[in-house]
């Protein structure tokens, strides 16, 4: 082989090796030149290649170097996917660790909306909920509650080490919304227990026969 078919041979590999998608000839020739054959390199180091631990493959009128496919199995690894909870998923763990054991029902009761199918899933997939067993009321409702690798990821001791409301208001983690209806609940009780006093009696007057004034007090005679 002629030295410069050599070079021209290994100018090829590397443009295909330092590429980070599939290859044209054209994209090819931009960086090695017109004077080489490229298309029959490109044969040859198929050739090369075929029993090595990568090789050159083309597809449609692209080629790129790969992992031989009875190897592939070798390099494949699994990792963890980090993804992250929805508000609905915070928002039903949260009913779950501070009422637990409870049943869907009670958790849609609390947030006001129906769970959706996956939420309880995914809070099952990522260890922290488990089926408790079921209420012992009509229908037998399968109950939920939180596991010990919630308590571990949260780096809590027991549920008792819970953050109250205040907590939570400190560490700026209630949304305003969440202070405005909190705000709402607190005047609108403060409001029912207003209503719910007894009224104070009414004094009237009036003149009996004789012209004495008398104050009536709305009691029953």
């Amino acid at each position: 082989m002629p030295a410069s078919m050599d070079i021209g041979k290994r100018a090829v590999e590397a443009t295909l090796f330092a590429s980070e998608k599939p290859m044209t000839i054209a994209d090819i020739r931009a960086y090695v030149g017109d004077e080489l054959d490229i298309r029959q390199i490109l044969a040859d180091l198929q050739q090369d290649f075929q029993d090595r631990g990568i090789v050159l493959i083309r597809t449609g009128d692209r080629w790129h170097f790969q992992t031989a496919q009875d190897l592939s199995h070798l390099l494949r690894r699994e990792r963890a996917e980090m993804r992250k909870l929805s508000r609905a998923g915070m928002e039903t763990l949260a009913i779950i660790a501070y009422h637990e054991p409870v049943s869907r029902a009670e958790i849609e009761a609390i947030r006001g909306v129906q769970v959706a199918k996956g939420t309880l899933d995914v809070l099952m997939e990522a260890g922290w909920v488990r089926p408790a067993g079921r209420r012992e009321v009509p229908g037998r409702p399968l109950i939920y509650a939180t596991t010990a690798e919630f308590l571990t990821h949260f780096g809590l001791q027991s549920r008792r080490d819970l953050p109250g409301i205040d907590d939570l208001r400190a560490a700026g983690l209630l949304d305003p919304v969440d202070l405005v209806l909190e705000q709402m609940e607190l005047e609108a009780e403060a409001e029912a227990e207003v209503d719910q006093e007894p009224d104070e009696p009414i004094a009237e007057e009036f003149a009996d026969d004789d012209g004495v004034l008398l104050e009536n007090q709305n009691e029953s005679a």
